[in-house]
């Protein structure tokens, strides 16, 4: 059992993606899906499909390269099971200048900084993505 499964799961992208894999398969969680969902949205990720393995229920991640190169190339978990790191919208950080995500948990559920944005809403800043 982890002690941080949203930090597991970006490892286990990360790890994925420099060994070369075309899909890593993860524990289910709402929050994840949420995640998951951002990363197809944003083309980090090809593709999600729940499946069900041994009868638990996974997440099935398509990763998505660009020629060779992984689309993912970092992450970072900022809020963390030990210190929770809340930001209202005008200081939601900004990752790489914007080329890359930062990804909220807010009222309005799981959003990108962009979105927070526009919908004018703060949260907890769950990890950056680039």
């Amino acid at each position: 059992m982890t002690t941080d499964s949203i930090a597991d799961m970006l490892i286990r992208i990360k790890n994925a993606l420099a060994a070369g894999h075309k899909e890593v398969v993860i524990p289910h969680s709402k929050l994840k899906v949420a995640i998951a969902g951002i990363l197809v949205k944003e083309n980090y990720v090809e593709k999600m499909e729940s499946i069900e393995v041994k009868s638990q229920n996974q997440i099935k991640l398509k990763l998505r390269y660009e020629g060779s190169l992984p689309a993912i190339s970092g992450v970072q978990r900022v809020s963390k099971p030990g210190r929770r790191l809340y930001a209202p919208v005008n200081q939601i950080p900004v990752t790489l200048g914007g080329y890359g995500i930062t990804v909220l948990s807010t009222s309005l559920g799981v959003l990108t900084d962009k979105e927070a944005r526009l919908k004018n809403i703060g949260g907890e800043v769950i990890c950056q993505i680039w």
